[in-house]
């Protein structure tokens, strides 16, 4: 596991509660809507939800990190086993290559390269 993000639809209001009462301090802000904090190897995430994103009931996501090459071939696995992506693989200004899919409990699951 490298990293987890909570999704909030109050960005503010949490960036405020863990960096002032639990005194997160920030690594680093990928977007208005993304912001960081790093434990050890352990990267913590803030999300701002906004329309686009994933929709659903789990506020919850995990993110497994692979070699750039293998993020298609893992949505390609993921479908041939009945897998619902949420959205196909993405390419994101800000250097990730993404699939997002759901477990049977409805947590948000990413596979991500770095480009």
């Amino acid at each position: 596991m490298d990293y987890t993000v909570i999704h909030t639809s109050d960005l503010s209001a949490m960036r405020s509660f863990y960096e002032t009462v639990l005194r997160f301090r920030v690594t680093r802000e990928l977007s208005p809507r993304w912001v960081e904090y790093n434990f050890g190897a352990q990267t913590f995430a803030l999300a701002g939800r906004a329309a686009g994103d994933p929709a659903g009931p789990s506020p919850l996501q995990l993110a497994f990190r692979v070699p750039a090459g293998a993020v298609t071939a893992c949505a390609a696995a993921l479908e041939a086993a009945g897998v619902a992506l949420e959205r196909p693989v993405t390419d994101h200004a800000f250097g990730h290559r993404t699939v997002f899919f759901r477990d049977p409990d409805g947590n948000l699951l990413e596979i991500y390269a770095e480009l």
